[in-house]
């Protein structure tokens, strides 16, 4: 079994930054085994993709919406994985979702994500 535990959500203004995180854990789990991904869902919308990492860390794929305004990275050793927001914009504002997938690819796509964190609230206002 995997456990993750996403947090770093909260309140920022528009052109803000917020750094998300997200730690693995569980008896089976072996960090580079698995593509990272992080996903967001606004109220009244379908969660969608925001961007994914490969085992490696070497291949990430981004949603054209946060293409040079968001980052994804991971540090294996740890377990992690993070999600730095910059340049905020209120359309961010969503729960911002952790995920783990066993596909030695990148991946955008919801269902080939097997473990979900929790999620936490990103909400971008003046």
């Amino acid at each position: 079994q995997v456990q993750l535990v996403d947090s770093g959500g909260g309140l920022v203004q528009p052109g803000g930054s917020l750094r998300l995180s997200c730690v693995v854990s569980g008896r089976t789990f072996v960090g580079y085994y698995y593509t990272m991904g992080w996903f967001h869902q606004a109220p009244g919308k379908e969660r969608e993709s925001v961007a994914v990492i490969n085992r490696s860390g070497d291949r990430k794929d981004y949603a054209d919406s946060v293409k040079g305004r968001f980052t994804i990275f991971r540090d294996n050793a740890k377990n992690m994985v993070w999600l730095q927001m910059n340049s905020l914009k209120p359309e961010d504002t969503a729960v911002y979702y952790c995920a783990a997938s066993t596909n030695a690819r990148t991946t955008m796509l919801l269902h080939d994500y097997s473990y979900w964190g929790q999620g936490t609230q990103v909400t971008v206002s003046s």
